[in-house]
């Protein structure tokens, strides 16, 4: 310890290497990170789920905005050159438009998948209100 400038213990007072840890079992239960998830797609106007055949539908079935636009697509990148991570030849002006990109991909996204006896926005307000009460 006299060849460091400070004082403190550490990791760097250990001599040997540290002991290795055995992999959890293949039948142990999982921990509570692990979470089941699904996936999904989802409109980028309204947020609806929309369905899984999905490739033969033009519009949301929410808010009837165009499926088959650069903001639904996997590529669709501000940050990007045209605004897309693929080569193009040209800017497309409206993000929100139908295109006939022979690149378009739908986004997918993955999440978790929520109990169905999680919160309703309904029970959310009145758990707000119930605080209230006198």
């Amino acid at each position: 310890m006299a060849d460091r400038k400070y004082r403190q213990r550490g990791y760097g007072d250990q001599q040997g290497a540290s002991p290795k840890r055995e992999p959890p079992a293949a039948d142990a239960p999982r921990s509570g990170g692990m979470l089941a998830q699904r996936t999904v797609s989802r409109c980028g106007a309204c947020g609806a789920v929309l369905p899984i055949a999905t490739a033969s539908l033009e519009q949301c079935p929410n808010c009837r905005v165009a499926i088959h636009a650069c903001r639904q697509c996997t590529h669709f990148d501000t940050s990007r050159r045209f605004e897309c991570a693929e080569p193009i030849p040209e800017r497309l002006p409206d993000k929100n438009a139908r295109n006939d990109c022979a690149r378009f991909s739908l986004r997918v996204t993955v999440e978790r998948n929520a109990s169905p006896d999680s919160t309703r926005p309904g029970d959310i307000r009145r758990g707000f209100d119930n605080l209230f009460k006198t």
